[in-house]
């Protein structure tokens, strides 16, 4: 019996050794079988299904790299985006696996792609402001049958499991205005994804998340869960979102509703809610920087928070979802390591709908916000809103508040305050700058005792007072009246007074005193970080009344503006420059409507001015949001560098522009060009020592220079450039920060034409036989044409026209004149003398055309007109006229190139030049200019 049961658990064995060494031998030999088809396969799908290049260093098949799958994988994979992002990178992998349907290749040698793997891989995608996306890649099959009523199709995949292992994603929506910024993305997504209509089971995990919307940081650095089951049509990309629960750091979310991706946008309806949580929960989102304190704080309290989006976003028919907002908090508290009163029946109610993401539509109402601060302290507020530009207003705002008690109750590590701040303000009615509208209101807010002291600067503001009250009876602009009487503080010893009465804002009536000294540097400490490197002092003594009208027509006398200020190692940046403008003197002095500059010097990077002259309407300036500063100076530099000035430059100013942001990142390798202020008008009688410009390098800049309404001109402003004086006229305007427009007027007399040709770019490449011409010329010529973002002439967008006088010209060894000379078989035509010849010419479409010019050589009289271009092509004609006076002569063609002319004697026949195709509207060229 024994012997009978080892046989059989022998035979057992033996079989289920060659078994599993079959399995074995066959997960080796599976992928050696199939190399070629599964490669192949990979490639056509590719090729044929996705409208971007891929590209990957080696590919490998095994059953190993996740089994049980049969996988093809991918090493250092990277993939382009969809037009217009075809030169931008959507993703770019360590590795990049399919999984292969093992029965269909065994028995059907189809390759079936039915897994994809992906890991550390960075994950670009990215929507420009028109709405156009990278990730649209993918070309459906033409054979698939559309239903008509159906929606939109987007991309159609089919897989039953989607894995990401650490990676970066970043998704960036300019048209939404919306950054997220994922790292440490880990996701498995699972389902029966063959079906049309499939479940997606998903887990996900990011280690940090970041969320902006309008540059505005909302979430950074937070860890996020996600437990997943969506409902995905595939051939319209539809997903339902079932069971949708996240965690964002302690916060729990709830998502459930629908979101739909088209070719032009998506549709949208998703319903976010964290219900019956703690304020403690909710506050765990706040910025990394505040978590210290939220666990050394007793929070205690309930919120409900709920967010819906809806609606279709499609930028073209210029459609945008519905987003509102709701949150409340109830029997909030908070004591910061038991502070001797804690902030206690802290409640909160908002809501908030932006229809169509329309600012103009928006609807705020804070039905509630209140808290106490032991016994006495409180605060309460409303606020009903509707509209934006022109808003319907309700609102309400009552407190008294020891500003200590609070600091120690919330626990403003950074931050110490002291001071009685009591409130209380009524407003309701419209409020509208277009229709000089105020909402109704009465009241005021007022500090006694204010001390403020932050952990960046050692000594604190002392002594702050202020008190300030609104009336406004009619609800209008001219029934408004404020008064701040008195507002004063003390910092470093030096005390600063203001008082001011404002009244009648459609025609403001100002009385205002302002009296003091600060270190402006060290202020600047006070609400900044250590470390500051900016120093300053500001000192002023004005006394300002009048009326807006007064300036503005012109009633002077009326006015009674004194006093000065006086500025010292100020930095100061604008948005417009990548730079910060260092003031290092600055004296001031008002009276009536100028302000004077008695003393202002000022660097800008390796720049330098020093400028006197006045402001006009300065006070009205500052009042109004479209005012236009105007004024007159002189100004002396020794060098002005305007490269430094250029939009997309390397500069320590962070606070720029949106559009100039996009701009750098679009084009890291552009300059940019000079952006010109709007909102000045202001004439400057410049000399500067030097002027340096991409390379070029003008001395002894003299003239009337200045810049009026985003215009920049020059009038009949001379430089000193290769040792001759260059009158020019002048305007510039830019039209993006990677585009402008200029309109000029050159003048300037016998100057070296080969140093010109050396060291001017435009003249290089507008007077090509330059290259071989020795002596001294004179030019006047008038061109206007656009800028590229290096500020570079684009040559296609130039028109213009002018003369060219040749002085004494000696012209040795042009390919032109020796292949003429060659031709007729007379030496003498090769290195002409060209002495008081005058050259016209018309420039545009990248084409030079030359008017007919005659000039003596060897006893000849040729005659020359024609056609070339800035690339060197040429269409001349030549009428030689022979001896004694160039009254016989015969024709001669010159075509093809500078560099390989085709000559041809007794023909009139050349061949016609077309030129260059430009469009304006995207400073691009279409077509160059080419022989017809």
């Amino acid at each position: 019996m024994n012997s009978n049961f080892k046989h059989i658990a022998f035979k057992t064995a033996k079989i289920s050794g060659i078994v599993i060494a079959s399995i074995l031998l066959l997960l080796f030999l599976i992928p050696l079988l199939f190399p070629g088809t599964v490669a192949s396969e990979v490639k056509k799908i590719a090729n044929e299904r996705l409208d971007s290049k891929m590209e990957f260093s080696k590919s490998h098949f095994s059953f190993f790299t996740h089994f049980p799958s049969l996988t093809v994988s991918l090493d250092d994979l990277s993939l382009t985006g969809s037009a217009p992002f075809k030169n931008d990178t959507l993703l770019k992998a360590e590795q990049v696996s399919f999984g292969i349907n093992i029965k269909r290749l065994l028995f059907d040698n189809e390759v079936k792609i039915n897994e994809l793997y992906v890991s550390n891989a960075d994950i670009n995608v990215m929507v420009n402001q028109k709405g156009q996306a990278n990730y649209n890649i993918y070309i459906a099959p033409k054979d698939v049958k559309k239903d008509k009523n159906a929606p939109e199709e987007g991309t159609a995949i089919r897989l039953e499991r989607i894995d990401f292992k650490d990676c970066h994603i970043k998704y960036n929506d300019r048209s939404a205005k919306i950054l997220v910024d994922a790292k440490g993305f880990n996701y498995v997504g699972k389902g029966n994804l063959s079906e049309d209509i499939f479940d997606l089971n998903t887990d996900a995990k990011i280690d940090k998340v970041d969320f902006y919307y309008d540059r505005t940081a909302y979430l950074r650095k937070k860890e996020l869960r996600a437990d997943l089951i969506t409902r995905i049509n595939t051939n319209a990309l539809s997903f339902i979102l079932q069971k949708n629960e996240l965690k964002i750091n302690k916060l729990p979310l709830k998502f459930t509703g629908l979101f739909t991706i088209l070719r032009d946008g998506y549709k949208i309806n998703i319903k976010a809610a964290s219900e019956d949580t703690t304020v403690k929960d909710l506050l765990s989102v706040m910025p990394p920087e505040y978590l210290t304190w939220l666990e050394e704080t007793k929070i205690s309290g309930k919120s409900d928070l709920i967010f819906t989006f809806k609606g279709n976003y499609n930028v073209s028919k210029k459609q945008k979802p519905d987003l509102a907002f709701n949150l409340k908090v109830n029997e909030g508290a908070i004591d910061y390591q038991n502070a001797p009163a804690p902030l206690t029946d802290f409640q909160m109610n908002v809501n908030a709908i932006m229809p169509s993401l329309d600012m103009e539509k928006l609807l705020v109402n804070l039905k509630t916000f209140r808290f106490k601060v032991g016994e006495k302290d409180y605060f309460t507020a409303y606020l009903r809103s509707k509209g934006f530009a022109e808003m319907d207003v309700d609102a309400s705002v009552k407190g008294a508040l020891d500003l200590a008690t609070v600091d120690a109750a919330i626990g403003l590590s950074t931050l110490e305050l002291k001071g009685l701040l009591k409130t209380n303000i009524q407003a309701k009615g419209k409020f509208s700058t277009s229709k000089k509208l105020f909402p109704k209101t009465i009241g005021g807010i007022s500090l006694r005792n204010g001390w403020l002291k932050t952990d960046s600067y050692p000594n604190p503001i002392t002594n702050i007072t202020f008190v300030a009250n609104a009336l406004n009876k009619a609800g209008t602009y001219k029934d408004l009246i404020i008064a701040v009487a008195p507002a004063s503080f003390i910092f470093e010893g030096n005390p600063v007074y203001v008082n001011a009465a404002l009244s009648d804002f459609s025609d403001l009536a100002y009385n205002a005193k302002i009296k003091g000294e600060l270190n402006v540097g060290n202020i600047y400490k006070v609400f900044s970080k250590k470390g500051i490197d900016v120093s300053g002092y500001a000192k002023a003594d004005l006394s300002l009344q009048g009326k807006q009208s007064y300036a503005t027509n012109g009633q002077y006398d009326k006015l009674n503006n004194k006093g000065t200020i006086i500025l010292k190692n100020i930095k100061a940046t604008s948005e417009l420059f990548p730079k910060a403008f260092f003031i290092k003197q600055g004296n001031f002095r008002f009276q009536n409507e100028k302000m004077w500059f008695e003393k202002f010097y000022a660097t800008y990077g390796k720049s330098d001015f020093d400028i006197n002259g006045y402001l006009l309407n300065t006070i009205n300036y500052f009042l109004e949001s479209r005012g236009t500063l105007s004024g007159n100076f002189n100004m002396k530099s020794k060098l002005i560098n305007v490269d430094e000035f250029m939009a997309l430059e390397k500069g320590e100013n962070t606070d720029r522009k949106l559009e100039v942001e996009y701009a750098k990142e679009d084009h890291p390798k552009m300059s940019g060009v000079v952006i010109i202020p709007e909102n000045l008008d202001v004439s400057l009688t410049a000399n500067a020592d030097k002027v340096e410009y991409n390379g070029l390098v003008f001395n002894d800049l003299k003239g009337k220079t200045g810049i009026s309404k985003g215009n920049f001109y020059l009038q009949n402003a001379v430089f000193n450039i290769i040792d001759c004086a260059l009158v020019v006229d002048a305007s510039y305007t830019d039209e993006s920060p990677t585009s402008a427009r200029f309109d000029a007027h050159f003048r300037a007399k016998d100057f070296s034409v080969q140093r010109a040709y050396k060291e001017i770019p435009m003249f290089h490449d507008m007077v090509t036989a330059a290259e071989k011409a020795h002596g001294i010329i004179s030019v006047d010529y008038k061109v206007k044409g656009d800028l590229d973002g290096n500020m570079s002439p684009i040559y296609e967008s130039l028109e213009g026209g002018g003369t060219l006088n040749l002085r004494d010209v000696k012209i040795k060894g042009l390919k032109l004149f020796d292949g003429i000379s060659s031709k007729t078989g007379q030496d003498g035509l090769n290195n002409p003398d060209m002495k008081g010849i005058e050259i016209k010419s018309k420039i545009d479409k990248n084409l030079i055309h030359l008017e007919p010019f005659t000039f003596s050589v060897a006893s000849f009289r040729p005659t020359v007109k024609g056609t070339t271009s800035f690339n060197g092509l040429l269409d001349l004609r030549m009428r030689l006229g022979l001896p004694p006076f160039g009254i016989i002569g015969f024709p001669i063609t010159i075509t093809g190139t500078h560099e390989e002319p085709k000559i041809k004697i007794f023909s009139k026949t050349g061949k016609e030049i077309l030129g260059a195709v430009y469009n304006e509207k995207s400073n691009t060229v279409v077509k160059k200019e080419k022989v017809k």
